[in-house]
């Protein structure tokens, strides 16, 4: 009896920039018959009617029109991480294409991120490293200081799993801990952590020492920390993000670092990534920049893996999706 063909999967690459990792392969491959872009491309009339699911790793293949036209029998989606602001939710649901992300598994490494974000860029961890290796280096300046974490005050913009977890970790360095959310955490959540809601944005800028954005991008959240907003902050304030580049207006917040309106920025996330290499917030000394790494361990990458594919076996299978968005 012959065995039953793997379901056809697109993906971008193999390996390189944007592929699937190589470690990665030998897990996919027992359950789908990948084929990759360029393999696509030459051989469009053979391929198009046989691939039924797309692996988007790290927003690559990117989706458009013209690609859902040519694959008439695609079904499932799976997007790797949290934001889901790369796809076009209502073209895809338009050609009856079920979507899917990995939105739980990323949140405890991130929260990792913002507390280590926090930590570095508070105790300036990085101009100290500078400081230790340089050649020209003579002596360590005794005054040369930080400012504390424990005990300061956190407003985390955004609620969600991220920034609970983020709250969680907050609580063991004692810090005082205020939120704005679309909707208020339940009272027994907040009491977990001692967190206090804010329901205006205002009010948590004008407090906080630390003031950490873990928002989903949506139209609601596009530049929802402008120039108005940063000159709310206390001049002794740093800005922390790790949900996307676009919350963030960085024209404001490039004036906002350069005029001392906040004391410094720690981003794991920018727009563009990576930023251009003549941008200004490169040649800041208050700014720390990462390069999107929030959820890059390699545990939690298995595991978004191990997930999209459960998602995509589950949407051929005609069974309920995990974690899959609805429209």
């Amino acid at each position: 009896m012959e065995s039953q063909e793997l379901p056809y999967v697109l993906v971008d690459c193999i390996g390189g920039r944007f592929g699937v990792y190589e470690d990665h392969l030998g897990f996919l491959k027992k359950r789908f018959h990948l084929i990759t872009m360029k393999e696509y491309l030459e051989n469009k009339t053979l391929l198009s009617k046989k691939i039924r699911a797309i692996y988007v790793w790290y927003h690559k293949p990117a989706i458009n029109e013209e690609l859902l036209q040519s694959l008439p029998n695609l079904k499932v989606v799976a997007s790797a991480g949290v934001g889901i602001d790369h796809l076009d939710l209502k073209l895809l649901f338009s050609y009856g294409v079920k979507v899917s992300n990995t939105p739980f598994v990323v949140s405890t490494d991130t929260a990792d991120m913002g507390m280590a974000l926090m930590l570095a860029s508070s105790r300036r961890l990085v101009e100290g490293h500078e400081m230790a290796v340089s050649p020209d280096t003579e002596y360590f300046p005794v005054d040369w200081l930080g400012v504390e974490v424990s005990g300061a005050t956190l407003g985390i913009l955004g609620m969600g799993k991220i920034g609970y977890k983020v709250a969680e970790r907050a609580k063991a360095f004692e810090m005082k801990i205020l939120y704005h959310n679309r909707n208020q955490r339940k009272k027994e959540e907040e009491s977990a952590v001692g967190a206090i809601y804010c329901k205006k944005i205002d009010d948590l800028l004008q407090q906080s020492d630390f003031v950490l954005l873990a928002a989903t991008l949506t139209p609601q959240t596009h530049k929802m920390i402008g120039k108005r907003e940063l000159e709310l902050m206390k001049p002794t304030a740093t800005l922390i993000n790790i949900s996307r580049g676009l919350i963030v207006d960085q024209d404001a917040l490039v004036e906002a670092l350069q005029n001392k309106v906040i004391k410094a920025a720690a981003l794991d996330v920018t727009y563009p990534e990576p930023l251009p290499r003549d941008h200004p917030l490169l040649k800041l000394k208050n700014v720390i920049i990462t390069p999107h790494i929030g959820s890059a361990t390699k545990k939690t990458r298995w595991v978004m893996m191990e997930e999209m594919a459960e998602s995509i076996e589950a949407g051929l299978a005609g069974l309920p999706i995990p974690r899959e968005v609805l429209p």
